[in-house]
C-alpha cells in the first residue's frame, strides 16, 4: 500500500503546476483524500481535502479560488491543480488517504493535520515559487 506525490518543481510567480498522488494497493475511488504542505521551519498544514466521492471538498482559506483537488478514478490518482502561484506557497506538499467509516473530511477539520489524521499519508514533493 502506497502514496507516491509527484509534480513538484520550480516555478515562477503565476504559474501553474498540477501535483499528481498515484495509490497502489487501495482505491482512491473510495477514500476521503488531502493535501498538505509544509513549508520550512513551519508546521504542516492542511491544503484541501475532499471526502469520499466527494460529497464535500474544503481549501484553506490561503488557496481559495486557485488550487483545486480532484481524483481520477480510472487512474487511481488524485491531483491538486495550483494557479497563480505565489512565494507563500513554497513548500513540500503531501497527500494522505483514509478509507475509514468516519470521513476525516466530512466537515472542515479535515485540513487540521495530526499525524494519523488520514490513515495512509504519502511521501512529499517540493514546490518551490520564486523568480
Amino acid at each position: 500500500v502506497q502514496l507516491q506525490a509527484s509534480g513538484g518543481g520550480l516555478v515562477q510567480p503565476g504559474g501553474s503546476l498540477r501535483l499528481s498522488c498515484a495509490a497502489s494497493g487501495f482505491t482512491l475511488g473510495n477514500s476521503a483524500i488531502a493535501w498538505f504542505r509544509q513549508a520550512p521551519g513551519k508546521e504542516r498544514e492542511g491544503v484541501s481535502c475532499a471526502s469520499t466521492s466527494d460529497v464535500t471538498k474544503y481549501y484553506a482559506d490561503s488557496v481559495k479560488g486557485r488550487f483545486t483537488i480532484s481524483r481520477d478514478n480510472v487512474k487511481n490518482t488524485v491531483h491538486l491543480q495550483m494557479n497563480n502561484l505565489k512565494p507563500e506557497d513554497t513548500a513540500v506538499y503531501y497527500c494522505a488517504a483514509d478509507l475509514g467509516a468516519l470521513d476525516p473530511c466530512s466537515d472542515p477539520t479535515g485540513l487540521i493535520y495530526y499525524s494519523g489524521k488520514y490513515f495512509f499519508e504519502g511521501k512529499g514533493t517540493l514546490v518551490t515559487v520564486s523568480s
